[in-house]
């Protein structure tokens, strides 16, 4: 099996950080490529920028199928482009907050999310109403990082992310946390890992390991001719209505 997870920024800074994280996670039989866009602009913290970017997610989306890949992870919490990518190709594709959410029950029956700056904070609590997961999402705040300076202090993120989720914790009646931030999340399993066992015994949600799960357990159901991703409206593809659009679109694409 092989999996693309796209890190969904126009530089390279944060792909050795990820794939530290995926690759004990990983199982024996499955590959794990960790790309980034070659794209400006390079960061989608604010809306307009995320909104050019999701034309490079969506480009990556159609190369990872055409290159044999068996799924395709958005390495975001904003699932930028989700929907579109879903449309586009039949291999299965993984937005990293959806995924978190629809687990999360499996680790308490309400969560709250501790995202990475004051912008992503609306634009999370949006998608959680959009999952339909309102009434078990007690809160959504943030740690106060913007995405380029978090690997220059990755012990200062997870620090703050840890100190956060305590404080909601307590403060909300939340069970869980989900840490909405791929990058957050990759520094503080960084720091938990190396051994501090207060940040191991917090009950968290590390969306990028959750991310690769569902994606090998789609990839699975896909091979088993069990993943029938419904074609009848939200996903239906644009060939479906009108065939030569659907060929401009993906030359455009391409």
């Amino acid at each position: 099996m092989r999996i693309a997870f796209l890190n969904p920024f126009g530089t390279a800074a944060y792909d050795g950080l990820i794939s530290e994280a995926l690759t004990s996670a990983a199982r024996d039989d499955v590959e794990v490529a960790v790309q980034h866009l070659d794209v400006r602009p390079e960061n989608i913290d604010y809306y307009a920028a995320k909104h050019l970017v999701e034309v490079g997610i969506m480009k990556a989306a159609v190369q990872a199928e055409r290159d044999g890949f068996d799924a395709f992870v958005i390495g975001c919490m904003y699932d930028p482009a989700l929907t579109q990518c879903r449309e586009l190709v039949d291999i299965p594709v993984i937005g990293p907050l959806e995924a978190s959410i629809g687990i999360s029950r499996a680790f308490g029956h309400s969560f709250a999310i501790v995202t990475d700056h004051h912008k992503a904070v609306p634009e999370i609590a949006d998608r959680v109403r959009i999952y339909g997961a309102e009434p078990n999402c007690k809160t959504v705040t943030s740690v106060g990082w913007f995405v380029n300076a978090m690997v220059q202090d990755i012990d200062g993120v997870a620090k703050d992310a840890y100190e956060a989720s305590v404080s909601v914790l307590a403060e909300s009646g939340a069970e869980t946390i989900i840490i909405g931030c791929t990058i957050v999340s990759a520094c503080y399993e960084k720091v938990a890992a190396s051994g501090n066992t207060d940040y191991q015994k917090l009950s968290v949600i590390n969306p990028n390991i959750v991310a690769l799960k569902q994606a090998e357990a789609l990839a699975d159901l896909k091979k088993h001719g069990q993943y029938r991703i419904s074609r009848a409206a939200y996903y239906q593809r644009l060939d479906q209505h009108d065939p030569a659009a659907a060929a401009e679109i993906l030359d455009l694409l391409s």
